[in-house]
């Protein structure tokens, strides 16, 4: 899952700055736990550089480079934006970017305590996100497709981690998702990968998204499940409240596609708590708690 190859540290970091972006090298340099594909460090109080650590976070990064520019200026929480490219070179032989810093806690190492507000701000949001994408915006090899296709992957983190006396119940949502109608509307941006740890916290409640190199045009189905996956309990009735344009078969598939996302989340978090590669402790307390909400009861 990462290129093991490549050891990124802090005197890499600061000698591909020197070399490319040289009046930035005298900032301050912290790593940054968490991340995927990508390893980020802190540049001062403002920036991030984001190093490609797979071997899919290259195109990621540029599709953060050639889309984020164009829907961020319509978003209302603050998201990244990149500011600076690095190029390959001899130090490093992958391209990296540089991009603002969105302040806050990624919401898998705190919680939301202003429900409401965090329901009507990710409302607010995604509302402004979903829009008919252009002809050119990037399809997903792997998600955005309708819970029917998906099935091998739900099947798969079902069998990995679902509670025993809850599976009876996590089925019968996943198999309504599978029944629902498919989407109908024409492709809409969405962020693809809406889960604690590409949201941030303030004050208790949302204050910025991050993490868009899964983008694509799609189904907002996807993002919806983060009604669940994100807010807290009780809050996803006012969150479809709020964002208005879901109609039954959405948000059954929306819900679904949480389901699938919760338990994802707990077998990231299994891993992590056996040190397994790619694992995330932090994301399985996150997971549970969300399926316990997906569970809860629709809209409850």
């Amino acid at each position: 899952m990462t290129d093991s190859e490549i050891v990124i540290t802090a005197d890499l970091v600061h000698g591909l700055l020197q070399e490319q972006h040289p009046d930035l090298a005298g900032l301050a340099i912290r790593e940054v736990a968490g991340g995927w594909d990508n390893q980020q460090w802190r540049l001062g109080d403002e920036l991030a550089m984001r190093m490609p650590r797979t071997e899919r976070a290259p195109e990621l990064q540029r599709r953060e480079r050639r889309w984020l520019p164009v829907l961020a200026p319509r978003l209302p929480l603050p998201v990244p934006m990149p500011v600076r490219v690095g190029e390959p070179s001899a130090r490093f032989p992958k391209p990296w970017t540089i991009m603002t810093w969105v302040p806050g806690e990624p919401l898998d190492h705190t919680s939301i305590s202003r429900g409401d507000h965090a329901a009507d701000a990710l409302a607010g949001f995604l509302s402004a996100l979903h829009v008919e994408a252009p002809a050119d915006a990037p399809i997903s090899s792997d998600r955005g497709a309708h819970p029917k296709k998906c099935t091998d992957g739900f099947d798969y983190f079902f069998q990995a981690v679902v509670p025993g006396g809850m599976a009876d119940d996590v089925r019968a949502v996943w198999d309504d998702a599978v029944a629902a109608p498919e989407w109908e509307g024409p492709p809409v941006w969405v962020h693809g990968d809406l889960h604690p740890a590409n949201v941030v916290i303030s004050d208790g409640t949302l204050s910025g998204v991050i993490d868009f190199g899964d983008m694509f045009a799609g189904d907002p189905a996807w993002d919806l499940a983060a009604a669940w996956v994100i807010l807290p309990a009780g809050a996803a009735a006012r969150f479809f409240d709020a964002y208005t344009r879901a109609d039954e078969a959405t948000i059954r598939r929306a819900r679904g596609l949480a389901a699938v996302k919760s338990l994802f989340l707990m077998l990231m978090g299994q891993n992590g708590d056996r040190g397994l590669p790619g694992g995330k402790p932090t994301w399985g307390p996150a997971g549970r708690a969300a399926l316990d909400r997906v569970l809860s009861g629709g809209l409850t």
